[in-house]
C-alpha cells in the first residue's frame, strides 16, 4: 500500500485562495483517504480478533491468551442439592413372583455357634436382583427335502426361504444389532 499524502498547511492556504472548487477537491481527497484508512483499520481489528475458537486457526496460535471461561446461566435457588423434604421417593419395586428363588439356610447361631438345623423358620428377609439373561445366538437350521421322481427318475429339492442363501449366515436381527453397535455406539 502506497503511503497516503495529506495536504500541508501551505497547500491548504493555496486551495483557500483558489476558491470553492479547489476546497471541494481537497475535502473529497481527504474523505477518500479517511475511507481507505477506515477499511484498513477494520481489517487489522478483524485479524486481531481471530483465535482458535472463532476461526480455522490452531489452538497453538492463540499464544498465552486464554479465552473467557464459559459461564453457566443457572441461578442459585438457595435449596440444598438432591431431593427436597416431603418428596416421595421413587425406586425399583419388588415383584410379587420372582422368576428364580434362591434360599439361603441358617446353619448355626451367629453369637454362640449352636446348630440351628432343627429349628423352625420364623421369617424370611427378601432382596431381589433384576438382571438381563445371558445373550446367546439362536441357531435355526433350514432343511430342504430332496426327493426322486418315480416317473422320470430326476431329483427335485425344495426351495429355501427368501434370504437363506449361504451354508451358514447371520440373520437380519443380528445384522441390525451389529449395525447399531457400530454406528450408534461406535463399537468396532
Amino acid at each position: 500500500m502506497k503511503p497516503l499524502q495529506l495536504p500541508t498547511e501551505e497547500e491548504i492556504r493555496i486551495a483557500i485562495g483558489q476558491g470553492e472548487d479547489s476546497i471541494v477537491l481537497l475535502v473529497s481527497n481527504l474523505l477518500e483517504v479517511i475511507s481507505l484508512l477506515t477499511v484498513r483499520v477494520q481489517s487489522l481489528e478483524d485479524q486481531l480478533a481471530k483465535n482458535s475458537s472463532n476461526s480455522g486457526k490452531p489452538p497453538s496460535s492463540d499464544g498465552f491468551k486464554k479465552g473467557p471461561q464459559p459461564r453457566s446461566l443457572r441461578q442459585r435457588s438457595g435449596k440444598k442439592s438432591g431431593a427436597q423434604p416431603g418428596h416421595e421417593g421413587h425406586r425399583l419395586e419388588m415383584v410379587a413372583q420372582a422368576d428364580q428363588v434362591e434360599v439361603y439356610q441358617v446353619k448355626q447361631c451367629a453369637h454362640c455357634q449352636l446348630s440351628l438345623a432343627d429349628q423352625p423358620v420364623e421369617g424370611v428377609a427378601q432382596r431381589q436382583v433384576f438382571e438381563l439373561p445371558p445373550l446367546r445366538l439362536v441357531v435355526t437350521e433350514h432343511q430342504a427335502e430332496v426327493k426322486r421322481c418315480p416317473g422320470c427318475g430326476e431329483s427335485t429339492q425344495a426351495e429355501f426361504p427368501l434370504g437363506v442363501t449361504q451354508l451358514t449366515q447371520y440373520g437380519p436381527g443380528f445384522k441390525a444389532l451389529l449395525a447399531y453397535l457400530n454406528q450408534k455406539q461406535f463399537i468396532p
